[in-house]
């Protein structure tokens, strides 16, 4: 057995025992119905004559537990860190014994935590990436016009008639008037926008394709042809880089071109640097964890994974989907969730020892004052009142020991 895992036998006997089995008869006793005797004024002796005290049995090992459980943590020699296994070894009319399984804590030895030899990046930003950026927002005010000539091109919406035919047969919803289709949207089998691009308004045109294996079961790697017709053709057509375009984005600051491709420049170097420092914080972390030494017990794992489960299924229930049905959707097992969850499972115990242990041995301390800032800055960050900040959040105890977690990766960090 591992030095963190603890068995404690809690026996209940004679007066002890006695009193939790007249305990839950109390509590039963005034839903007791027996002929001769009034609804709650049954004797209890009377009573277990005729079902027998083991009717007793599972309440009175509810209250046991709890009260050998409260026992053990008053007692203070053992913190489990996750919830302890319980075993019942025997039970009668005079005794019962359990048997509490707690895990605590493993023993961990820090290995070196500072000065790690990690580099960080340097957050720059490429043409290409700045290019990208200012089309995106370009595009997000484009305006569509109809194109009058020319052919279609990927980013056009065309306007098509079209008809499937599949073994000399019209297909049964295969067959659209005027509709409008973005062509590069990969919104049609493969090979249908592409075989569109370059065709002229008003000319017709036969495409032969075959339908993919990952498609209906009717249609699958079956041949179909479509007739199809350019009705029409539409384009975006991007607005001109100017003052009205930048009053458009928000941005009243920027009155000049340079200035508009600065601000997208230093825009886009603040998220390149917000990315860039949690890939350092996280390499800083893997680095110290791999030079800490710590056997990490399968249930704490197992805990864990359970827990990120739960999580994933409450932010389903948000979305509308069971667990269930995501699982059915996906088709994974309930073990395929499990092992899927693993690895994150254990680096995040992993980080979270560390990070513990780092705060013990650099001895940091968080208080009052502390506590009370970072619930005036959430407040501030939030539009929250401080009152309303920690109610969410439960207590100013989850605050500090996040502000010294913080504490201790930045030590980590150097």
């Amino acid at each position: 057995m591992e030095k963190n895992v603890h068995e404690i036998e809690k026996v209940f006997k004679g007066e002890k025992w006695t009193k939790l089995l007249d305990e839950v008869f109390n509590k039963k006793k005034k839903d007791i119905k027996m002929d001769g005797f009034r609804k709650g004024a049954v004797p209890k002796d009377i009573y277990l004559k005729k079902v027998g005290v083991e009717v007793l049995f599972p309440d009175a090992v509810d209250l046991a537990i709890n009260e050998g459980l409260g026992e053990i943590l008053k007692e203070g020699k053992v913190i489990p860190v996750i919830e302890p296994r319980i075993d019942i070894t025997d039970i009668n009319p005079n005794e019962l014994k359990i048997k509490f399984t707690i895990i605590t804590k493993p023993e961990i030895k820090l290995g070196e935590y500072k000065n790690l030899g990690v580099k960080k990046e340097e957050a720059k930003v490429s043409k290409e990436e700045l290019d990208k950026e200012v089309k995106r927002l370009q595009s997000k005010y484009a305006e569509i016009v109809e194109k009058e000539k020319g052919k279609a091109e990927n980013g056009n919406t065309a306007v098509i008639d079209f008809t499937g035919y599949v073994e000399g047969k019209e297909l049964e919803d295969g067959k659209g008037e005027n509709y409008p289709l973005e062509l590069g949207s990969n919104t049609f089998i493969p090979g249908f926008e592409e075989a569109v691009v370059g065709m002229e308004i008003g000319e017709e045109k036969e495409i032969n394709l075959t339908f993919p294996d990952n498609y209906t079961e009717n249609l699958r790697n079956k041949d179909v042809t479509f007739k199809v017709k350019l009705q029409g053709l539409k384009e975006r057509v991007l607005p001109e880089i100017n003052e009205e375009f930048f009053q458009d984005l928000g941005y009243d600051d920027v009155k000049t071109v340079e200035d508009f491709y600065q601000k997208i420049e230093n825009d886009l170097k603040k998220v390149k640097e917000k990315e860039l420092d949690d890939k350092y914080l996280k390499d800083c972390l893997d680095k110290a964890v791999s030079n800490m030494e710590v056997n990490i017990n399968q249930e704490i794992i197992d805990d864990e994974i359970h827990h990120m489960i739960h999580n994933m299924e409450e932010r389903l229930q948000m979305q509308g989907l069971s667990l269930e049905q995501y699982m059915q959707f996906t088709g994974m097992k309930h073990e395929d969730l499990h092992n899927q969850f693993a690895d994150d499972a254990l680096n995040r115990i992993k980080n979270t020892y560390l990070l513990e242990s780092v705060a013990d041995q650099e001895k940091i301390e968080i208080d009052d004052k502390q506590i009370d800032e970072e619930i005036k800055r959430l407040s501030d960050e939030y539009h929250m009142s401080e009152e309303d900040i920690v109610k969410e959040i439960g207590n100013c105890e989850v605050i500090r020991f996040d502000l010294k977690m913080r504490r201790a990766m930045d030590i980590i960090k150097g």
